[in-house]
């Protein structure tokens, strides 16, 4: 399962899961590596080491000669690992909450990180485009398949609606719990079980929002398709299930039993980004920017039904609609570049769609940028802040030097 985007962003694990951005920290460049790896080998270095040679047990210098110079040879640089297909969900509650899992800290990606659920696609899925095919990073039937069923995988919530439309499928809790593990496991085709159940995976009502491509910098890379899902509002009061509808509920999230994920958790998006603000969790900057973009329109301790479906209304328009730049949050391809340090944290250029896609005419978003301060336990200190205002006060304080 990936990381990310499981993480924007992934970035959910989409889980595409964004490890994806925490090699942006600032580190030496390659030219200063070389010049560090030239001075530290370079034949001006190695005679000096060998003038200081001595005899053994006489104390006296040896003659040495110095080897005439070696040309200096440069290896080539490895390739960029291809970025695996990934897709993630943005996963809204009926109480317009959104949820977040836990992962394990032994996790080979986003360890100890909250993220979207997700991860990446699979053959099960259907036809993935080839890494040289630009629809590798295009939203499509097979990157909403692997989001729903990643989804089901980590939380044993099914975005599945009963074939004859009598709203949304129910499944009992023991088979659920089978399912997970034998789809997990590979014994079970997801689609299939979703068939013999009486359902049909809801990929319909997947709104794509924004995909995010690892940086070059990073061994593992993704490129993670995210996705936003309400859940039908409820038409009753709160519970560990939640009727929807009066005829299906959306189960308690639960973890996978450890193996990716210690918890799956609904909070408000004030919530999650307050918590990540205060260093209480780690988000990675891809789920941190697109719950801060969705979290403006869902306000706390407006729990009616017709404040909640306003709530969405509002928040699926601007899904329909674009950023700074124009292009919609539907298409824009996000793959986080350093602009220089301010303050002490690095700041993250969202506008750009990385090596893949360089001149295919694909952007992301030029409005904002990200703000983070990498250590050693992940991202810390992440902020959104104003693009234009960002580089205004990074030009004043390189005035100042």
């Amino acid at each position: 399962m990936p990381p990310g985007l499981r993480s924007l962003s992934t970035f959910t694990n989409t889980a595409t899961k964004l490890e994806h951005f925490s090699g942006l920290a600032f580190r030496r460049t390659e030219h200063t590596q070389r010049q560090l790896g030239h001075l530290a080998l370079s034949p001006l270095r190695n005679r000096e080491l060998r003038s200081r040679g001595t005899e053994l047990n006489t104390g006296k210098r040896t003659n040495t000669t110095m080897a005439p110079p070696q040309p200096r040879t440069h290896k080539a640089k490895p390739p960029s690992p291809e970025p695996r297909p990934s897709s993630s969900i943005l996963l809204i509650s009926p109480e317009n909450k959104i949820l977040l899992l836990h992962r394990v800290k032994t996790s080979s990606s986003f360890a100890s990180a909250h993220v979207f659920p997700g991860g990446n696609l699979s053959s099960q899925d259907g036809s993935i485009p080839a890494p040289s095919s630009p629809e590798r990073h295009v939203d499509s039937p097979v990157y909403r398949l692997g989001a729903i069923r990643e989804c089901f995988e980590e939380s044993g919530i099914l975005l599945a609606r009963h074939r004859d439309g009598g709203g949304m499928l129910e499944v009992p809790d023991a088979e659920r719990e089978r399912a997970r593990r034998a789809i997990h496991s590979g014994e079970l085709k997801f689609s299939e079980w979703v068939k013999e159940m009486g359902g049909v995976v809801d990929t319909d009502a997947l709104l794509p929002f924004t995909r995010w491509v690892t940086p070059t910098s990073i061994p593992r890379r993704f490129t993670t398709q995210m996705y936003v899902y309400f859940w039908p509002l409820s038409v009753a009061g709160q519970d560990a299930k939640i009727p929807i509808g009066g005829d299906a509920m959306i189960p308690t999230p639960t973890s996978d039993g450890g193996l990716e994920h210690t918890a799956a958790v609904f909070q408000s998006c004030a919530a999650w980004l307050g918590q990540a603000q205060r260093n209480e969790i780690i988000m990675f900057p891809p789920q941190f920017y697109l719950m801060w973009l969705l979290g403006k329109f869902f306000e706390e301790g407006k729990g009616g039904v017709m404040e909640l479906r306003a709530q969405r209304e509002k928040a699926k328009e601007f899904l329909k609609g674009s950023g700074a730049n124009g292009v919609p949050w539907a298409d824009k391809v996000m793959s986080p570049v350093p602009l220089g340090m301010f303050e002490g944290r690095a700041v993250l250029n969202l506008d750009h769609p990385g090596p893949e896609l360089k001149g295919s005419g694909r952007r992301g978003e030029n409005g904002h940028v990200v703000q983070v301060r990498f250590s050693k336990e992940g991202p810390r200190d992440v902020e959104v802040r104003d693009a234009v205002e960002m580089k205004r006060l990074m030009g004043e304080a390189k005035g100042k030097l």
